[in-house]
């Protein structure tokens, strides 16, 4: 049976707003970004960085965002295979992702790709989607893994 036309839109708009968390990450515009989210946001990074998933406003997270990533000469998010379910006012999407992080290095080399999966959790407000959950799980990792480190010092 083919899908009513609500339903395709609303898993349209959760792609969509999950993909512009990577775009507006990448470009550093955080006032777009902040408005992606919901009041509180739950943040898996564990896979990543260990310790325990951490409650933030959408203005913690990019203020955080902007103190780690603005620390590399360049970044790029891949987002792909984005799959969407839609229950009511909730939705969940998953995608594997592939990022890229460049900073000049003296010694090493300047890239370090990290890939894996994302999960976000969505819920619908008015006419928009806002994500409320992240879970990012690296499954795989290459290059320079010292420039984290780099730039956060």
């Amino acid at each position: 049976m083919p899908e009513s036309t609500p339903t395709l839109a609303s898993r349209f708009a959760v792609a969509e707003t999950c993909t512009r968390m990577a775009v507006h990450a990448d470009r550093r515009e955080w006032e777009q970004l902040r408005t992606l989210f919901a009041d509180k946001v739950v943040l898996d990074y564990t896979s990543l960085n260990g310790g325990e998933p951490v409650r933030l406003t959408p203005r913690e997270i990019t203020d955080a965002w902007r103190g780690t990533l603005s620390g590399y000469d360049a970044t790029q998010p891949l987002i792909a295979n984005q799959l969407v379910t839609v229950e009511g006012d909730r939705a969940v999407c998953t995608a594997s992702f592939q990022a890229t992080h460049r900073l000049a290095a003296a010694h090493g080399a300047s890239l370090w790709t990290l890939g894996g999966d994302y999960r976000w959790e969505l819920v619908r407000n008015g006419d928009r989607w806002l994500i409320d959950t992240v879970v990012m799980t690296a499954t795989w990792g290459d290059g320079n893994q010292a420039l984290p480190v780099r730039t956060a010092g």
